[in-house]
């Protein structure tokens, strides 16, 4: 069942429709622990327009099968644009680590996943985070919203011309965004060696958001000494998902997974 992050209304809600309200599908992981969870949330992909159904549910049971906890967002999409999708995944986040002890989580390991424009959104909370506002008077934005670990799949990073997905810019931030916006949304400029560590991965011969967007966020991580995985393969179009029918491909969700044990996000 899913959790509306702000029951009484969303910042900048213009609706009272399901759209209107941004909120997360839980997917727990069954069975007792004497310790905490990991969890994920997970931003699927769309444009910045939609949400796509197969970048949603199936990662979360592919975690699940990992003893990781996951989240599936419903982020705000167009005609809503900057700043309520990153509201969204930055309240998801705060969310998860201050209901963390009903839902036997680890607060201190949350982290965010996203493919296509929904890694975007990862990127974005990635680097576009605070600590939270111990003065707030709603105690969920007292929290954190900086995530643990990023997962990137064929994530739009830049919105600069010629690497940029010209959609999803143009529904985020408009036809005409300014430079301070291009630059805010442009997550390979804002990384500093606070920056969580990454894993990537993208296909070489996919046209719609080009691999030198993974390139971009996975050097600008190299300068300043935060740990990545990066996996570019060869062939492969856009929005693969689990990427089951690809005989290649499909071997990212175990080199993630091992990643993720190696990060201690699972045995």
């Amino acid at each position: 069942m899913e959790e509306l992050l702000w029951p009484n209304g969303a910042p900048y809600a213009t609706g009272s429709g399901g759209e209107d309200k941004p909120a997360v599908t839980p997917y727990l992981v069954s069975g007792t622990t004497a310790s905490p969870r990991a969890a994920v949330v997970i931003c699927p992909g769309g444009g910045y327009e939609m949400r796509a159904d197969h970048e949603g549910e199936p990662i979360a049971l592919w975690l699940n099968s990992l003893g990781i906890s996951a989240f599936v967002l419903r982020y705000r999409v167009a005609p809503y644009r900057e700043p309520a999708p990153l509201l969204d995944v930055q309240r998801a986040i705060r969310y998860v680590r201050f209901r963390a002890d009903e839902w036997n989580i680890d607060p201190t390991r949350v982290g965010v996943l996203g493919f296509s424009a929904g890694g975007h959104l990862a990127a974005s909370a990635s680097t576009l985070y605070d600590r939270g506002d111990a003065s707030a008077v709603d105690p969920i934005d007292r929290l954190s919203c900086r995530p643990d670990l990023s997962i990137l799949c064929y994530a739009v990073i830049s919105m600069r011309d010629g690497i940029t997905h010209d959609g999803s810019r143009e529904k985020l931030l408009g036809i005409k965004p300014s430079e301070e916006l291009l630059a805010r949304y442009s997550a390979e400029e804002n990384i500093t060696a606070d920056t969580p560590p990454a894993f990537l991965w993208h296909t070489s011969e996919e046209g719609l958001v080009t691999v030198l967007n993974s390139l971009m966020y996975a050097s600008a991580l190299k300068r300043e000494e935060v740990r990545f995985d990066l996996h570019v393969y060869e062939m492969g179009h856009h929005g693969l998902g689990l990427a089951e029918d690809q005989e290649h491909v499909r071997h990212w969700t175990g080199q993630c997974a091992s990643w993720l044990k190696q990060r201690g996000f699972c045995n």
